[in-house]
């Protein structure tokens, strides 16, 4: 009997995709989104470089605690240290509005 081996790689952003921490941002408007929905800022929702759309992530704002689910349904962000695009509700519960960005880390859920 022969033995086979598999070698597996990961290229960074697989290895990192699934927990991650940096800057996050906020977007508002009604614009279509890369997964072809049009964006609407009062969903929870987010742009990940990578991550496939309808991934959900648990986003935790470091600086107070707070957290909120939110689901990828968009490319982005496209500013270098930036993790995610959030949409305003998920900025809204994350209390980042005011400050357009804050420093968080996210999970992916299930």
């Amino acid at each position: 009997m022969a033995a086979i081996s598999t070698l597996v790689t990961f290229t960074p952003w697989q290895a990192s995709a699934a927990t991650s921490c940096g800057g996050a941002s906020w977007y508002g408007d009604y614009s279509r989104t890369a997964s072809g929905e049009h964006m609407n800022p009062n969903k929870l929702t987010a742009a990940h470089k990578y991550l496939p759309f309808g991934t959900q992530v648990k986003v935790t704002n470091r600086r107070n605690g707070k957290s909120v689910v939110v689901r990828i349904n968009d490319r982005g962000p496209f500013i270098k240290g930036r993790v995610l695009d959030l949409s305003k509700a998920a900025a809204s519960d994350l209390d980042m509005v005011a400050s357009g960005t804050g420093n968080v880390c996210y999970e992916l859920i299930g």
